[in-house]
């Protein structure tokens, strides 16, 4: 136990932003399974969030938030794919620029 009344408020600061650090890594668990399971839309963006939060407060790396948002979106194309319904686009006439 610290005896310097610093290091007593230095170790009240450090459990309660452990607590909520701990809160945010479960949240990011939970979401990131839930999405692995159900598939959809709004549960990959609800993980994404949340993998953008995490990298925010610097729980997780950038570069590993990079690879779970990676990993999500390839779940969620297959199934934006079979809801998007093919269009036709026209294409424009190119402007000819002036040489001057």
């Amino acid at each position: 136990m610290p005896v310097i009344k610093s290091a007593k408020k230095k170790l009240r600061k450090d459990k309660k932003l452990t607590r909520a650090n701990n809160v945010l890594r479960d949240a990011l668990k939970k979401a990131l399974k839930e999405a692995n399971r159900s598939k959809t839309a709004e549960k990959v963006r609800q993980a994404v969030a949340l993998t953008d939060k995490a990298v925010k407060k610097n729980l997780i790396h950038k570069n590993k938030a990079a690879h779970i948002k990676s990993k999500l979106s390839k779940l969620a194309k297959p199934a934006a794919k079979a809801k998007v319904v093919k269009k036709t686009v026209k294409a424009s006439p190119k402007k000819k620029s002036a040489k001057k």
